[in-house]
């Protein structure tokens, strides 16, 4: 749900809207995996207005994946870093890493 941040950055009465930066994104449960690898995608969109809507798409992003096949988060496996989490700091030091 978006409605709260975006009140708190466009507020009513405003006479000049001031620019804002945020990061949006949402953790899901149940991970979608491709060939049983968690990952994640980038986009990167720039808002210039909100009324009307007027957003830029980059016609680039960016997909990083875990080096570990993903398992249900339990106890044996909650410290295996490289299992649940996408980030490049992580994955990098793993043997399966890949920098294609």
């Amino acid at each position: 749900e978006l409605r709260a941040p975006l009140r708190d950055a466009f507020p009513k009465g405003a006479e000049r809207l001031r620019p804002a930066e945020y990061v949006v994104q949402r953790y899901l449960t149940k991970p979608l995996l491709v060939d049983g690898y968690k990952f994640d995608c980038r986009c990167y969109v720039i808002v210039t207005s909100v009324v009307p809507l007027r957003a830029y798409l980059f016609e680039e992003g960016l997909a990083r994946f875990c080096t570990t096949r993903y398992e249900k988060p339990r106890q044996r496996n909650l410290s295996n870093a490289c299992m649940h989490l996408t980030n490049y700091a992580v994955n990098k030091r793993s043997s399966a890493f890949s920098a294609a």
